[in-house]
This record gives C-alpha cells, sequence and structure tokens, in this order.
C-alpha cells in the first residue's frame, strides 16, 4: 500500500516539475549540477533547482519501499512454508515490480534529462509509472486475499468482457492525455520548447471523445453490476469510479477553457491516477481467490 501511495505522489510531483517549467532545473545526471549532486548556489535555475532535485530524492524513498515489499514478501513465503501451505510465487514476482520499475524510471529520468527533456521520453516517464502503478495495484490485492486458488469468477462472462474493455480503454485515455500534455505549452522548462509534433486541439478533441466513450462504459459496467446482483465490493468500486470520473471530466474541460493553468494540470493528474486504480480494483473485484 505505501509503495502505490508513493507511486502515486511520484507522479503528481514529477507533474509539478513538468508545469513549473523545472525539468531541467538540475541540468545533468546523475548530478545536479556538474560536480555537485545536490543543487548549489551559484546555479541560475533558481526556485527550479530545488523541484527538481526533491522529485529526484523520492526515487530514492521509492527505492526503499521497493525493498520493503520484497523483504515482506519473502517473510510471508517464509512463513507459509513453514505452516505446510503454498509459497505463493506471484506474490513475490508482484513485489519486484516496484523495485524493477523504480530503476527502469531512474534511468528513464537521466535519459530525459541528457535529451533536453524529449517529448517521447517525458510522456514515458508517465506511462512507466502508470505501469508501476498497475503492479501495485494488483499486489496490494493479491497480498490482502487468503491464497491464490480456487479462482471463483463471481459475475458472469459478459460482464468480465465488460470491464476488460473498461482496462483497455482507460489505459488508452490515459496514453492520449499525455499526447494532449506532451503537445501542450507545459513542456517542463522555460528554456526549452519540444513539443510532440502533432496538432493541439485535434489531439484534444479525440482525448475528449474517447473519454466520453469511456465515461459511457462505467456507466454500462454501473447498471451491469446491479442488474444482475454483482458482487458488493465490485459494486462499491464502480460507485467511486464513476465519481472520480465525472471531477476528472468536469476538471478537463475547465482547464482546457482556462488556458491549461499549472495548478489544473497536476490535479488533473491525481485524478487520472485514481481512476486508474478505480478501474483495476473495479476489475478485480469480479473475482476471488482462496
Amino acid at each position: 500500500m505505501a509503495n502505490l501511495v508513493a507511486q502515486i505522489g511520484i507522479v503528481v510531483t514529477g507533474g509539478l516539475v513538468r508545469v513549473t517549467s523545472s525539468g531541467l532545473g538540475c541540468p545533468t545526471w546523475p548530478e545536479c549540477v556538474d560536480g555537485s549532486i545536490v543543487p548549489t548556489d551559484s546555479q541560475t535555475e533558481a526556485f527550479h533547482k530545488y523541484i527538481e532535485f526533491g522529485n529526484r530524492l523520492l526515487t530514492f524513498v521509492l527505492g526503499i519501499l521497493a525493498i520493503a515489499a520484497i523483504v515482506g514478501a519473502l517473510r510471508m513465503r517464509s512463513r507459509w512454508k513453514s505452516e505446510g501451505a503454498q509459497p505463493r510465487r506471484a506474490i513475490l514476482l508482484l513485489a519486484i515490480v516496484p523495485l524493477v520499475g523504480t530503476l527502469a524510471q531512474a534511468v528513464l529520468g537521466g535519459i530525459t534529462v541528457l535529451t533536453g527533456l524529449n517529448p517521447f521520453s517525458v510522456g514515458s516517464h508517465l506511462l512507466v509509472s502508470v505501469a508501476i502503478i498497475a503492479g501495485c495495484v494488483v499486489l496490494v490485492r493479491r497480498a490482502a486475499e487468503p491464497g491464490d486458488e480456487p479462482l471463483v469468477r463471481l459475475v458472469r462472462g459478459e460482464i468480465r468482457t465488460l470491464s476488460l474493455v473498461l482496462v483497455a480503454t482507460c489505459a488508452a485515455v490515459i496514453v492520449l492525455g499525455t499526447i494532449v500534455t506532451g503537445a501542450g505549452p507545459h513542456s517542463g522548462d522555460a528554456e526549452v520548447d519540444n513539443r510532440i509534433p502533432v496538432d493541439l486541439r485535434t489531439a484534444a478533441w479525440l482525448h475528449a471523445d474517447l473519454v466520453l466513450l469511456f465515461i459511457g462504459l462505467i456507466v454500462a459496467m454501473w447498471l451491469a453490476l446491479r442488474l444482475t446482483d454483482g458482487p458488493a465490493r465490485a459494486r462499491s468500486w464502480s460507485n467511486a469510479l464513476m465519481a472520480i470520473a465525472v471531477v476528472q471530466g468536469i476538471l478537463g474541460y475547465t482547464q482546457w477553457f482556462t488556458g491549461v493553468p499549472w495548478a489544473l494540470v497536476a490535479a488533473h493528474m491525481l485524478l487520472a491516477c485514481l481512476v486508474w486504480v478505480a478501474v483495476l480494483q473495479n476489475h478485480l473485484s469480479l473475482r476471488s481467490r482462496g
């Protein structure tokens, strides 16, 4: 759970780095500036250097939490063996995801700085975080379950299919949203104008259309779970998903019509993470294990 919260947190702080034009506040990597790991008084990047360096420091927090998750999984595995139970290899494999993801993010962050905030590298930074968040959600859920078998499906096949389409659509919305941000005004640094070479208006239009489809699928899932008396946990997550998605949609249109202010962009990124978590939790609630 700590890994999940921290991974969402670094998405938000990474977004703040971008929207405050602090992407090159530390212009080198792995040092902040040539000859120093930490910001120096001689740097001309003003407060930007502290924002960027603060975000880098969070990587160490993520690393510690990721190692703690592996230690926890190993302790659980040892306890299960001593009790004669199955060791549940999937838990250990899922516990490795945050560490591997954090190491990959550190390298990708370095590439992003050294390439002068290449927009595709910046966008990949976010999408890797989204993948890590997904791994953390599954880890939290699986670790809370009493076992791996038997796997019991709690809803009809049509609803499971609808849920998979919902997950895929949510992922597509996030990817398109990343493209919109990459083509928009927040390049990440006041001195850099590396943008994804697509028409911003068209990208935003397609993103909004896909969001409308996504909302429709959320409503369909909400209705399906109630008409078939679906599991209570899934109904609760569908309620949360609908509420967060509606707020996110309103926020998205607001930031577009108000000139994309940085505070709304940061809030939009936080809600995007929460929508993603709710979609995955809703899907995982359609079955039980152990």
